[in-house]
């Protein structure tokens, strides 16, 4: 038996997610992607107080790795680690694209695509097939009207996420389908389940958030 707390703070939503053995017993959003940080740790406090749980129940704690928002990345991974430290359990790394296709995967189609805005025409993404098992790794791309070109000549793609749009207009193939899921913590806790049962753990103290494009700080030149 697990109970396992899921955590996804990679994107414009931020959700949380307390699990029995995969299935959820609690879930809760928040919308306003600035306040990820004030709202994650009350929110965990009210799902355990909820469920007539303590935090010291937990088996688990399991978090969305990336790619996505940098900021929002060292939010959920640091709350992971952290509760992961002090109460002596494992922590799982999801990748974010992974959790994305596996909300996708009940769709008719041959390959997901699960695709993170990263501003312009540029999104993160990788490609997957019905089993998730990956066809494409996760990686940056700039997308144009020839993106993905060879693999809509095999077999209908679902592009999902929030950087799905970009392509709709451009293209035009009628192989290409488009949805805005998304995924959320809810589909965390049936990935971080079967993570749990293989005991694929992530190294407590090495792992770090798969910005896949490093962020890096403006360097000003100085005063005369």
């Amino acid at each position: 038996m697990s109970l396992i707390l899921n955590i996804d703070t990679a994107v414009d939503k931020a959700s949380v997610c307390l699990a029995k053995d995969g299935e959820m017993l609690q879930f809760a959003v928040n919308e306003t992607q600035k306040d990820h940080a004030s709202w994650l740790h009350t929110i965990i406090a009210t799902i355990l107080k909820k469920n007539k749980s303590l935090i010291t129940d937990l088996n688990a704690v399991a978090v969305s790795i990336g790619p996505g928002s940098y900021t929002g990345l060292r939010v959920g991974l640091s709350s992971a680690k952290g509760l992961c430290y002090a109460l002596n359990i494992p922590l799982i790394t999801i990748g974010t694209l992974e959790m994305i296709a596996f909300a996708a995967k009940e769709e008719d189609t041959d390959l997901i695509c699960p695709m993170i805005d990263a501003r312009r025409m540029e999104v993160f993404t990788a490609v997957y097939d019905k089993t998730l098992h990956q066809i494409r790794a996760p990686h940056a791309m700039v997308v144009d009207k020839n993106s993905f070109a060879s693999l809509l000549l095999s077999g209908k793609i679902l592009f999902c996420g929030n950087g799905c749009k970009k392509l709709q207009t451009i293209i035009l193939s009628k192989n290409a389908m488009f949805s805005p899921l998304q995924g959320n913590a809810d589909h965390l806790a049936s990935l971080s389940f079967n993570y749990f049962l293989k005991n694929e753990f992530a190294d407590l103290a090495y792992s770090g958030p798969l910005y896949i494009k490093e962020f890096y700080f403006p360097v000003r030149e100085p005063l005369a």
